[in-house]
């Protein structure tokens, strides 16, 4: 009988308790491209290079190194970019194949053909301006809407 009444009290508990959402995902609002504050988007770039070679990226095709390509975590795949390194103004046309970077501070990471043509190969990372110049024709061109709330989906 003790056992009923604990039971019992928990599960009231449990009941007039605010739902938790701890295992619940969180989604983000989603809108077209377009919808975007137009203008440039200001960051770190960095490279990567032959260890990656080969490796299949985030678009399905392998990485090549000495292609003219970037990645990055918010722009639609296949979405053409024109990149300026603002410390020596050299300025290049790539197309986003790949997510990342994944190493905090850093905007955008080029290959390694890309980081020789921008002049920032033997420093590592440059600061940068980044333009959209064309989004790709695809129905999943949608990228996380600016200021819109996390909303929790069941």
């Amino acid at each position: 009988m003790l056992k009923i009444a604990i039971g019992l009290g928990v599960a009231a508990c449990v009941a007039m308790s605010p739902p938790t959402q701890a295992g619940t995902p969180t989604y983000l609002p989603m809108c077209p491209m377009h919808m975007r504050q137009p203008g440039s988007k200001y960051g770190v770039a960095s490279w990567y290079g032959q260890d990656f070679d080969g490796s299949p990226t985030a678009s399905g095709e392998a990485f090549n190194a000495n292609a003219l390509t970037a990645a990055n975590r918010d722009l639609p795949l296949g979405t053409e970019i024109r990149v300026t390194n603002l410390r020596n103004q050299r300025s290049l046309l790539l197309r986003v194949n790949d997510r990342g970077p994944y190493v905090p501070g850093r905007t955008l990471d080029v290959s390694r053909a890309a980081a020789h043509r921008l002049g920032f190969i033997d420093r590592g990372n440059a600061p940068v301006q980044i333009q959209v110049v064309k989004l790709p024709q695809s129905s999943h061109s949608l990228v996380d809407c600016p200021g819109a709330r996390k909303l929790a989906v069941q």
